[in-house]
């Protein structure tokens, strides 16, 4: 499954450098995990990812094939109730956001740069899902969209790359 995915990368290469962002179709939650391992490999410079979709799309299974590409053991679960999951231990440490159940745009921002903060200090990657809690500016954030697809039975996963690197795939392609 990951040549899959590697060769999804090397099609959807071509098209980044013009669109500035990744499409992949997800054919089971074994390809959604894949792709998370592979993103890690193919952009270690990813310190922040937000991660878009409803409710059973498949951002936790993303985050599960994340944490494999860092070599963490624990198992990842959904910090749906307690809002976060460190993980400190692999070769880069993971901090795993879930803002579903904050509501409040003010405390949601709160509680994402407290994290940030202690994220920024471990030399973590953090993955928030539901960002659109937060009403702050995430210039320097990957954004990761994954729909699922009832009638194909697969998922949709879009990754566009912050601004700055937008203009640098923009200029590093001319």
């Amino acid at each position: 499954m990951e040549k899959d995915t590697e060769k999804q990368f090397e099609v959807f290469n071509s098209s980044a450098q013009q669109t500035h962002n990744f499409c992949w179709t997800l054919e089971k939650p074994e390809s959604t995990m894949s792709l998370g391992s592979t993103l890690t490999k193919k952009f270690p410079d990813l310190s922040i990812l937000l991660l878009y979709g409803p409710l059973g799309a498949g951002k936790t299974t993303l985050v599960k094939g994340i944490a494999k590409s860092l070599k963490i053991q624990e198992p990842i679960t959904s910090p749906t109730f307690p809002l976060s999951q460190h993980y400190p231990c692999g070769y880069r440490p993971l901090v795993h956001l879930d803002l579903y159940r904050i509501d409040e745009p003010n405390a949601a921002n709160e509680f994402f740069l407290q994290e940030e903060e202690e994220s920024i200090c471990m030399g973590a990657l953090m993955v928030v899902e539901w960002p659109e809690r937060l009403s702050l500016k995430m210039t320097d954030a990957w954004r990761g969209k994954l729909e699922y697809s009832i009638e194909n039975q697969s998922r949709f996963f879009q990754l566009i790359p912050p601004l700055d690197k937008a203009n640098k795939l923009s200029i590093s392609s001319r």
